[in-house]
C-alpha cells in the first residue's frame, strides 16, 4: 500500500488533532495511522521495526499528510515517556491515542515461560496502561479533552484458538482497563473506549487467514479486511461519540456466533 488512503466513507475532520498510534508497522495499526492522516490528523507512528515505520511516515508525508516515526518498545517504561514527549515537541500535545501494539506467542499455558509471560503482558497490558496514563496526564495538565482507543480482541470474551490463553487474559484486562480509566478520566473529558476485533487480515492472523478449514468454519466464510474497522475508529474519535466512554465495541463479522 502506497501513501495514505482515500478519505473513508465515515469521514471525520481531524484537522489540528495529534494521533499517536502504536504497533503501526503493520496490520490494524498501520491502517489506522493512514486513516487518521487521511482525515487531517498529524500522526505519530510507533513500533519496533524502524524501516517499516520510516517508510509509512514517508508515504503519508508524500501524500500530503503529516507524520513522524518513533521507534518504541511497549515494554520500555522510559521509552514510553520519552516517545510521548518527543511526539509533543514535534507535533503538539497528543489528543488521540490508539493503543494497538500487541503480541501473541501462541503457547499453551503449560508451555509459557516466565520471560515470555512478562513480554506478552508487558506489551499487551503494562505498556498500554503506562502510555494511556502518560497521554492522559499531559491532557489533564493542559485541561484539554482527548480520545483513547484501546485495541482489545474478541479473545477477551471467548477462547477459541489453541495457544491463545495468555493473549485472551491480556486482552480481557485491556477491556477492564478501558472501563476503569474511562470512569477516572471522565471529569477531564478524556473518552476511553476499546475496539474488540475478531479475526481480521493482519500479519498476526496470517496462520488463520491462510487456513481454509478455519475460514470455512466461520458463519460468513470470510476473513474481513482492516478497512472494515475504519468506521468504528472514526466514530470513536469524532464528535459523534462525545458522550461515549468506557464502551467496548465488538467487531467480529459474526465469528463468535459459531
Amino acid at each position: 500500500m502506497n501513501g495514505m488512503i482515500e478519505r473513508p466513507a465515515a469521514f471525520a475532520d481531524l484537522s489540528g488533532r495529534v494521533a499517536f498510534v502504536t504497533g503501526a508497522s503493520s496490520g490494524i495499526g498501520e491502517r489506522f495511522a493512514r486513516v487518521l492522516a487521511s482525515c487531517g490528523a498529524k500522526v505519530v507512528v510507533t513500533a519496533r521495526r524502524k524501516e517499516r515505520l520510516d517508510a509509512l511516515a514517508e508515504q503519508i508525508t508524500a501524500a500530503g499528510g503529516v507524520a513522524i516515526a518513533i521507534v518504541l518498545d511497549m515494554r520500555d517504561e522510559v521509552g514510553i515517556a520519552a516517545a510521548v514527549a518527543e511526539a509533543e515537541a514535534a507535533l503538539g500535545p497528543v489528543d488521540i491515542l490508539i493503543n494497538n501494539a500487541g503480541i501473541n506467542y501462541g503457547k499453551r499455558a503449560v508451555g509459557m515461560t516466565a520471560p515470555r509471560f512478562d513480554d506478552e503482558m508487558g506489551t499487551n497490558l503494562r505498556g498500554p496502561w503506562l502510555l494511556a496514563c502518560a497521554v492522559a496526564r499531559r491532557l489533564i495538565e493542559l485541561q484539554a479533552s482527548g480520545r483513547i482507543i484501546n485495541i482489545s480482541s474478541i479473545g477477551a470474551f471467548i477462547t477459541s484458538k489453541p495457544g491463545s490463553s495468555l493473549y485472551s487474559v491480556s486482552k480481557a484486562a485491556v477491556v477492564r482497563m478501558t472501563e476503569v480509566l474511562a470512569v477516572e478520566w471522565a471529569p477531564h473529558f478524556i473518552n476511553v473506549n476499546a475496539i474488540a476485533p475478531g479475526t481480521f487480515e493482519t500479519e498476526m492472523t496470517s496462520a488463520f487467514v491462510n487456513n481454509d478449514s478455519y475460514v470455512q468454519s466461520l458463519p460468513r466464510k470470510r476473513i474481513c479486511s482492516t478497512a472494515q474497522l475504519d468506521s468504528t475508529l472514526l466514530y470513536l474519535v469524532s464528535p459523534l461519540s462525545d458522550a461515549v466512554t468506557g464502551t467496548i465495541i465488538k467487531v467480529d463479522d459474526g465469528q463468535t456466533a459459531r
